[in-house]
């Protein structure tokens, strides 16, 4: 667990805690005569938090947004993907305590747990550190992912549409650039042309998001 406090960026003062976030149910059911419990009710305090911090970011941040565009990306950010790509930056998976059955289905693995797992985590964080630093550890892993939650929450490409259908003339493409990454991590580059002059690159963890923030940084251009 000493890594995982390396990548967290964090030392727990009580390890116990940290140990209860990575403990499945599964795990708890099979080990009931030691005393395990499970991650739950740590989870259900993490996602409270996560939610909370969240929701204060994003008000403090965006004064003009309103409240059905703040739900909705906060949605983007809080969203079981997210979590789940949050705990692969982690590792979360390799630190577990599944059961044998959990364990054997693929339960490191598993979208569902990992990103249950990460709320846990988070809640023990702010059991053992408090508030300010569970909330350092959201901003950076989390809330860093805001750009790409807007462009799943927006479609840019359609905007983008819509402003070069003004001009005549104008032919629009997508030309993907380059990905880099292993299969379960890729980042893909792609770059909107018009008329074959690049007018915005973007990234994202899949072509469709890469294209996504391309059509938002040539939007961007376009408003200077």
């Amino acid at each position: 667990m000493k890594t995982l406090e390396d990548v967290l960026g964090y030392s727990f003062q009580d390890k116990s805690l940290l140990e209860n976030a990575l403990t499945h149910s599964s795990y708890a059911n099979e080990n009931r005569s030691t005393g395990a419990t499970s991650n739950e009710r740590l989870e259900f305090l993490g996602d409270s938090i996560l939610g909370m911090v969240t929701a204060e970011h994003l008000f403090r941040t965006h004064p003009d947004l309103p409240e059905g565009e703040l739900t909705r990306t906060r949605a983007a950010l809080v969203c079981e993907g997210s979590l789940y790509e949050v705990a692969k930056v982690w590792g979360l998976g390799r630190y577990l305590r599944l059961g044998k059955g959990e364990e054997g289905g693929g339960g490191r693995e598993r979208t569902s747990i990992l990103a249950d797992a990460v709320e846990a985590v988070l809640a023990a964080m702010y059991l053992d550190g408090g508030i300010g630093t569970v909330r350092k550890t959201i901003h950076r892993f989390i809330l860093s992912g805001e750009e790409r939650a807007e462009a799943a929450n927006r479609d840019y490409k359609t905007a983008l549409q819509e402003l070069v259908q003004r001009e005549k003339g104008i032919v629009l493409s997508y030309r993907l650039t380059d990905e880099s990454g292993p299969d379960h991590a890729k980042t893909f580059l792609v770059e909107v042309d018009f008329n074959g002059v690049p007018a915005g690159k973007g990234a994202g963890r899949s072509k469709k998001e890469a294209e996504q923030m391309a059509a938002k940084a040539a939007i961007e251009k376009l408003s200077r």
